[in-house]
């Protein structure tokens, strides 16, 4: 099958995603500073949720571009990931309104958690489609970032619940900052032919 569907229904989920999340973002009724104090939470949310959204497109862009072809296993490994995504402006939406709260901020750590897993499963399989030996195969290579950020969302979850929410947030933002920069080795695969 074509991958040129998947890539364009994925696009459009996530600017959907990105959409509600905005829309989450509720103007003060007063006109001075002291109205937009009340909404920094949610706004602090929102941003680090558009960072993994985006961070989640631009890698979803590049795997699908290593790709050439799908199959019904792609699809649905594809669904998956969006599935997690989805659920992204709900956890924003309750961590900002709860002022990161510890219950919220480890359930958006779940939430990233499970979509990090759902995307190895995506590359896995979209691998798999391709067969063996091929450029896709060779550009992931081994997976460590990836595992870090698993490793590092799951620490995020745990220090949340133990101790404090602010050390969960710092593990999810040093996850956003580290894939900050797209993924470069599918572009230097592809750019080698």
């Amino acid at each position: 099958m074509h991958k040129g569907r998947v890539e364009l229904f994925s696009d459009g989920v996530i600017a959907v995603l990105i959409t509600i999340l905005v829309l989450e973002l509720h103007p003060p009724h007063g006109s001075d500073w002291e109205a937009l104090q009340p909404l920094v939470p949610a706004f602090l949310s929102f941003v680090l949720s558009f960072i993994y959204l985006g961070i989640y497109w631009s890698n979803h862009h590049h795997l699908f571009q290593a790709a050439s072809q799908v199959n019904g296993k792609v699809l649905w490994a594809n669904l998956y990931i969006l599935f997690w995504l989805s659920v992204v402006p709900f956890t924003t939406g309750w961590m900002g309104e709860n002022e990161f709260a510890t219950l919220p901020v480890a359930l958006y750590g779940f939430d990233l958690l499970m979509a990090g897993f759902a995307y190895y499963f995506l590359e896995r399989t979209l691998i798999a489609a391709q067969g063996p030996d091929t450029r896709l195969q060779m550009a992931i290579g081994a997976e460590v970032k990836g595992w870090s950020s698993i490793g590092l969302y799951a620490a995020g979850i745990i220090l949340t619940l133990i101790w404090t929410p602010w050390a969960g947030l710092a593990c999810y933002g040093f996850v956003a900052l580290m894939w900050l920069i797209p993924d470069r080795r599918i572009e230097r695969a592809l750019s080698r032919g």
